[in-house]
């Protein structure tokens, strides 16, 4: 039986309450077919002091910074105050167990503001990179060096990957689960969790702005109403005459429901169906291009690898499980998404 794979959560000073539990609850959450741990979560601090929560409690590691010595993953939760967020810096032992995680090959993340803290570490510069969307300008302003993108909910650069804040520290734990293990045990573990698998667009549906969006006039229903029909043609003018709106005022509705135009979201959707079919399906890639709506095995090959950065038959190699589908994943027969799988897609 293969070792769980070690994962080191780094609480600092001031840590986001919510971020600090997130990994624990989501990898605790990740568990074979028969239920055996896929991950183990330990939590560690610089000297294995306590430190503050932004919750009013303090945390009492087990671990020191030693921990992140012998880990596969680092986390660095978000924080609420602290050097890294007033003036760009954190403490020089913080900053060189980082880079020493990253320079041995260990993954680091990040969830919320903790990408203050890969950031003051230099991990960043150059790279693309996200955190909450309040924080952006302040963020731009301390590291401008980092190719910061505050729309979307995550954003996995290979072995340093970022979350936009809060919960999207959820959707980024659960795109490891399924980057390492596939879709089913990131089902599963969404689903011991209570929380979508994917969600639609990033947060920039999340960002304020004096944009009126009533419950009458919303694009949801006409979201589900596509989604059924993924291995159709969907024309954007079909999709505004079944919310009965214009095509001008449809495009706006949408984008601000979820972050994206009407395109990219069928896009998405599209892709994230054809992962589902690669991996628990025998299909042929081009069955598969013409159920989810691509058409052509050119046209699938062009938008999954510009999505997930590999060919489909790369991606299936990789993710495909000999054993039978379980009941429980609702996959269903080509032709009929399932939208239980598909009704909540992220933008990275």
């Amino acid at each position: 039986m293969s070792v769980p794979h070690r994962v080191a959560v780094l609480a600092l000073d001031g840590v986001v309450a919510l971020d600090l539990g997130t990994p624990a609850q989501v990898f605790g959450a990740a568990r074979t077919d028969d239920g055996v741990p896929l991950y183990l979560v330990a939590t560690c601090t610089p000297g294995g002091q306590p430190v503050r929560s932004s919750a009013g409690f303090q945390v009492l590691p087990d671990h020191g910074l030693e921990l992140l010595d012998t880990t596969d993953t680092v986390i660095v939760p978000g924080i609420h105050s602290g050097p890294a967020l007033l003036d760009g810096t954190v403490a020089v032992e913080v900053a060189d167990a980082l880079r020493a995680a990253y320079d041995r090959g260990a993954r680091v993340m990040s969830i919320c503001t903790g990408a203050f803290t890969l950031a003051a570490a230099g991990l960043l510069d150059g790279r693309p990179a996200t955190t909450h969307w309040a924080y952006a300008p302040r963020f731009r302003r301390l590291h401008p060096r980092v190719r910061l993108d505050p729309d979307v909910l995550f954003v996995d650069d290979g072995r340093l990957l970022t979350s936009a804040g809060v919960a999207a520290g959820i959707d980024l734990c659960l795109h490891v689960v399924r980057t390492d293990h596939g879709s089913a045990a990131a089902n599963r573990a969404a689903r011991r969790c209570v929380v979508p698998p994917w969600r639609d667009g990033g947060q920039a549906q999340y960002i304020e702005r004096p944009v009126p969006r009533g419950t009458d006039h919303g694009t949801a229903a006409t979201r589900e109403w596509a989604r059924q029909r993924l291995h159709e043609p969907v024309a954007l003018r079909e999709m505004a005459a079944h919310a009965r709106m214009s095509v001008r005022t449809f495009t706006r509705h949408f984008r601000s429901e979820t972050g994206l135009s009407p395109a990219q979201w069928l896009l998405q959707q599209r892709t994230e169906y054809a992962r589902v079919l690669l991996e628990t399906t025998d299909l042929s890639v081009d069955r598969i291009a013409r159920d989810t709506g691509f058409g052509t095995t050119a046209a699938l090959r062009q938008h999954f690898h510009a999505r997930v950065g590999v060919a489909p038959t790369a991606y299936r190699r990789t993710f495909r499980r000999p054993s039978p589908v379980p009941a429980d994943l609702g996959v269903v027969a080509p032709g009929r998404p399932d939208v239980s799988e598909l009704s909540t897609a992220t933008t990275a």
